[in-house]
């Protein structure tokens, strides 16, 4: 390893991007490395309709706010737009089309490879690659032998194929009620959840809820607190949806047990046909790449303390769900983390430098 080796960051989503901005500040040398064909993360492939879940004034990377009306909750593409001119902002060495596929340990360093055969040695690594790459489907019993559609929300766009259809979405989160409400006016639609939803008014006494999550201090509040208060998925509600839901437009139901064939096998032991079943059960960090290194737990999840690497020195998380706080896994939060987690990570490379005598 040599003073010019770079910091690899594996991901330019959002988070990849905070690691980089983090990184080229304390002096270190990033080299950003996305799958994609653009700096932005998995915010291209969201469903058309998907918003941010904080207004403008409070989806921003540090130094960098999005124009236009603060008050507004930028759309899926804005958001795209925004990262793209981020990374430009940013001037580092970003890479698009370059899929990360092992990293190794490389004395006090590392040697990334990719899929198109690099092998590319780094002083430190910032996994910052997300989890949309990683959707999870629950393993219900005749799955594998289920003939309708079944896909996760990670793939699902937009209403329109699923017109005059039977359609169950799953899930009791902000993505699955999102897409039961829109499904709702154009199929015949259950959503299928394991408890009641819970419901996060948008709006508190005329301002939207994040500015109270600022001033409250809420966001700063340390993730082994939050894991205790936050024990099931909250939607974030105008009323719209909790209205959907008393009024029978969204039709809830229990989640179904089975799958049967053609069909799904309710609670209460009602086989019913369906055409297609949309999973909107969450996502696992998407680290695969760090496997072999054994950097992962028997789960596949990372172990690390507040997205410091407690197996390998010089490798760091960014982009965690709960990492540090509950903003952790957000546009708003992640610039936070990036300073917390490259502090570390610029000391473990002087370190390695003085060690080797550079």
């Amino acid at each position: 390893m040599t003073p010019t080796h770079p910091v690899i960051v594996v991901g330019a989503g959002q988070s990849g991007l905070a690691a980089a901005r983090a990184a080229r500040d304390a002096g270190l040398h990033p080299v950003v490395l996305e799958a994609g064909d653009r700096p932005a993360g998995s915010w291209p492939h969201y469903y058309d309709s998907l918003r941010a879940f904080s207004p403008a004034r409070y989806s921003a990377m540090p130094g960098f706010p999005l124009d236009g009306d603060p008050d507004r909750y930028p759309t899926r593409d804005e958001v795209a737009d925004y990262l793209d001119r981020y990374a430009q902002h940013l001037g580092v060495d970003i890479r698009t089309r370059t899929r990360v596929t092992t990293v190794e340990a490389d004395g006090p360093g590392f040697v990334v490879h990719t899929a198109g055969g690099d092998a590319l040695p780094a002083a430190g690594v910032v996994a910052a690659s997300g989890s949309f790459g990683n959707p999870t489907i629950p393993d219900l019993p005749g799955r594998k032998t289920f003939t309708g559609e079944l896909r996760h929300v990670a793939d699902y766009r937009n209403p329109a194929p699923y017109a005059g259809r039977r359609i169950v979405v799953v899930g009791g989160g902000n993505s699955g009620v999102q897409i039961a409400d829109e499904l709702a006016g154009v199929a015949d639609l259950t959503l299928a959840t394991l408890a009641p939803i819970s419901f996060l008014p948008q709006t508190i006494r005329g301002r939207d809820l994040h500015h109270w999550l600022e001033v409250t201090h809420f966001d700063h509040l340390p993730a082994a607190w939050l894991r205790h208060l936050v024990r099931k998925p909250l939607v974030l509600d105008t009323g719209r949806y909790r209205d959907g839901i008393e009024s029978g437009r969204i039709d809830r139901r229990a989640m179904f047990t089975a799958f049967d064939g053609d069909g799904v096998v309710w609670a209460d032991g009602e086989r019913e046909h369906v055409d297609a079943v949309i999973f909107a059960t969450g996502y696992r960090p998407a680290v695969g790449y760090l496997r072999s290194l054994g950097a992962l737990d028997e789960h596949g999840l990372p172990l690390h303390a507040e997205g410091i690497s407690t197996t390998h020195p010089g490798l760091v998380y960014l982009g965690l769900e709960f990492q540090r706080s509950f903003s952790s896994n957000t546009v708003r939060g992640v610039g936070r983390d990036a300073d917390h987690v490259v502090r570390p990570l610029a000391a473990h490379v002087q370190q390695a430098h003085a060690i080797i005598g550079l």
